[in-house]
């Protein structure tokens, strides 16, 4: 089975899917939480998505997440930023603008575009 990949042009128009993945016991991520819900306002067009790894673990595996905050931006069916950031509001900001930039790089690992299929789907 072939698994299709937008391209840039298609990426433009495609909705942005921004997904944390943290754990409810991550006392970083319980402060993070609400400056990530509070960024909805300013990415109306953006499906902000909480995911606790360990209560959604059937849907995070195989994807070892060890690290507290780690983001999975995408737009449309292309994932363009996968890892850990600092937990501060303007960070994230200028990470999912610069994410859903025209041109921005595809992440390559075939996990990662399987999640985003996984959440696109939710």
């Amino acid at each position: 089975m072939s698994q299709h990949l937008s391209t840039p042009a298609e990426s433009a128009t495609a909705p942005l899917l921004v997904a944390c993945l943290c754990a409810q016991w991550c006392g970083t991520c319980k402060d993070y939480q609400p400056l990530f819900t509070a960024l909805q306002a300013e990415f109306p067009g953006a499906r902000m998505q909480w995911v606790d790894v360990e209560d959604e673990a059937d849907l995070v595996d195989p994807i070892e997440v060890e690290n507290f905050p780690t983001l999975l931006i995408a737009q449309g069916e292309r994932a363009t930023f996968f890892g850990t950031v600092t937990p501060h509001l303007e960070t994230l900001r200028r990470l999912i603008q610069s994410s859903a930039a025209d041109g921005a790089p595809t992440v390559r690992d075939a996990e990662v575009q399987a999640l985003v299929q996984r959440l696109g789907v939710r």
